[in-house]
């Protein structure tokens, strides 16, 4: 009878572990952070901007900020048809460094929902530069729950909001975010610089005095000439009178 409970038991407890071990295999694993690209690979229509975030690296950057980051962060996601909208040969007359900025300019480094787009602090910070030294601002506005993104170039507007989560948000967008910084007008060219005055000619003609001190020292010479010309003719007077 002991002999019949005990192998009653061990095949109760071969029965536990089995039917355990098969809950736990079932379960899912622990959700990670989210992965940019694969975001936008589900949602479709972001070809464009996905060839982009990794020919730049930027992807792996957001990637590496949500794992190691509680900030998260936002995403302005341009359409494939956004793209093409834009000037033949745009995106290939960029240097490598201005695709960079770019794409970071489609980034906040915190994450922002729609809801708080509409207490936001203009201008916005973008992962491509610092506001604070006026490099790649956005400027945000809210009319009801419509957010309007403004560049200085383009003025467009959230069309949806593709994922958002406690560290991703994404945000669909129609048009492509251009920076004045790449896109804006040339800077004035610098005005020249003034020529170097030429060497003054001399101011002072030749004196007029200088003409008269010389006529003057002429007409001394020609008194003190005359003077003793009327000297030697007076004596010569003189001794003609005493001849007679």
């Amino acid at each position: 009878m002991q002999h019949f409970t005990c192998v009653i038991t061990l095949l109760f407890l071969v029965q536990f572990i089995v039917v355990t071990s098969a809950q736990l295999a079932d379960s899912p694993a622990p959700a990670g952070p989210p992965n940019i690209t694969a975001v936008l690979e589900k949602a479709g229509e972001f070809g464009t901007f996905i060839r982009l975030l990794k020919s730049t690296h930027v992807g792996d950057q957001i990637n590496n900020q949500l794992n190691n980051s509680v900030n998260g962060i936002t995403v302005f996601a341009p359409t494939d048809s956004a793209f093409s909208s834009l000037p033949s040969g745009t995106m290939n007359s960029l240097t490598d460094q201005q695709q960079v900025a770019l794409i970071q300019f489609h980034e906040l480094p915190y994450i922002v929902s729609i809801s708080q787009f509409q207490t936001i602090s203009n201008p916005v910070r973008t992962q491509a530069g610092d506001v604070n030294n006026g490099r790649y601002p956005l400027n945000v506005t809210t009319i009801g729950n419509s957010v309007n993104i403004t560049t200085g170039i383009v003025n467009t507007s959230i069309a949806s909001t593709v994922y958002s989560d406690s560290q991703l948000a994404v945000y669909k967008l129609d048009q492509v975010l251009l920076p004045l910084e790449i896109f804006g007008p040339p800077a004035p060219a610098a005005a020249p610089a003034p020529n170097k005055s030429k060497k003054k000619e001399s101011s002072i003609a030749e004196s007029p005095s200088g003409t008269s001190d010389s006529s003057g020292a002429t007409a001394a010479v020609n008194l003190k000439c005359t003077y003793e010309g009327g000297i030697v003719f007076a004596a010569a007077v003189i001794s003609l009178w005493w001849s007679y």
